[in-house]
């Protein structure tokens, strides 16, 4: 996997914390060639932080988008470019 990558970060709101939702959306990322994280926030939100290709990341938001939607009222998204800091995908607490 290259150093520099592609980094997006997404802020979920809606129904999701308490529900799985950390889970499905690992379970997502093992479908693409991401790292990164996904953590809940102390204010109900969920943040999800995906390095890999624009094309992988960008593939897997949406792919997050259509398994969750029942779940998710609002997401806000950032991209940038920068080295990998994670070398797995995982949940952080």
């Amino acid at each position: 996997m290259s150093t520099h990558v592609s980094h997006c970060d997404a802020w979920y709101s809606g129904r999701v914390q308490g529900v799985g939702f950390r889970a499905e959306v690992l379970a997502v990322a093992r479908g693409f060639e991401v790292t990164g994280f996904v953590q809940n926030l102390p204010d109900g939100r969920v943040w999800v932080h995906a390095e890999g290709s624009e094309r992988e990341n960008e593939a897997f938001l949406a792919a997050i988008a259509e398994r969750l939607e029942g779940h998710v009222r609002g997401v806000e998204t950032r991209a940038f470019a920068g080295l990998r800091t994670c070398p797995r995908f995982e949940i952080r607490t």
